[in-house]
């Protein structure tokens, strides 16, 4: 019994400083880029701001894509997207899910928003970050499926609009560069930025009655 509660100990204890570790990476990460910018930033000087080894990041991240993948996928807690997520699931009409969509891309740019000049920097310079951008957004387009499949079947999808077109229209509209045009440069509100987006989204995809 001793011995396992050792072993238990120590790996927690890992578990911990490899957290830790993950954390100071990411934070030096997030300085380096905002005050070098993505091509200045390297690997050595980040090991030099986390006081980590090189090797020590490449294992973790494999790559300076890799941490900016990380820093953009943490940005929003994991726990917090998917209560989101299981909200727009049970919602019981087209106009609650869509709100919730709205929330959605509100909180995602609002937790994103820190790291936002450093993305649209990125993807400037580094073409292999417009891959990594365009990953994301399939995966965005893919996840909003959902939403689209149940207004079809609740046969609530405004008339004439095909299933491509919605799910068209619920993607960019839920971009992130409405929220950056609206909130960051005209200085718009969060909460304002989310209403005026889900009333757009009812009037565009929802049937009228």
């Amino acid at each position: 019994m001793p011995d396992r509660k050792k072993r238990t100990y120590n790996s927690q204890a890992r578990d911990t400083q490899a957290a830790q570790t993950k954390l100071r990476i990411l934070t030096g990460a997030k300085k380096l880029f905002q005050a070098e910018g993505f091509e200045s930033m390297t690997i050595e000087k980040l090991a030099g701001e986390a006081n980590v080894s090189a090797p020590t990041i490449y294992a973790i991240f494999q790559s300076k894509r890799g941490i900016l993948r990380a820093l953009m996928d943490e940005s929003l807690p994991s726990d917090q997207f998917k209560a989101l997520a299981q909200q727009a699931m049970l919602a019981e009409s087209a106009e609650i899910r869509l709100a919730i969509s709205a929330k959605m891309a509100r909180q995602i740019y609002d937790a994103e928003r820190e790291q936002m000049d450093i993305f649209r920097g990125a993807a400037v310079l580094a073409p292999e970050f417009k891959e990594f951008e365009r990953e994301r957004e399939l995966r965005r387009y893919d996840r909003q499926e959902d939403t689209i499949k149940a207004m079809v079947k609740e046969k609530s999808l405004a008339i004439g609009l095909s299933v491509t077109k919605a799910r068209d229209i619920l993607w960019a509209f839920t971009g992130r560069d409405m929220y950056r045009m609206f909130v960051v440069e005209q200085g718009w509100k969060p909460a304002e930025y989310e209403k005026w987006l889900a009333q757009l989204l009812i009037k565009s995809l929802v049937q009228v009655q």
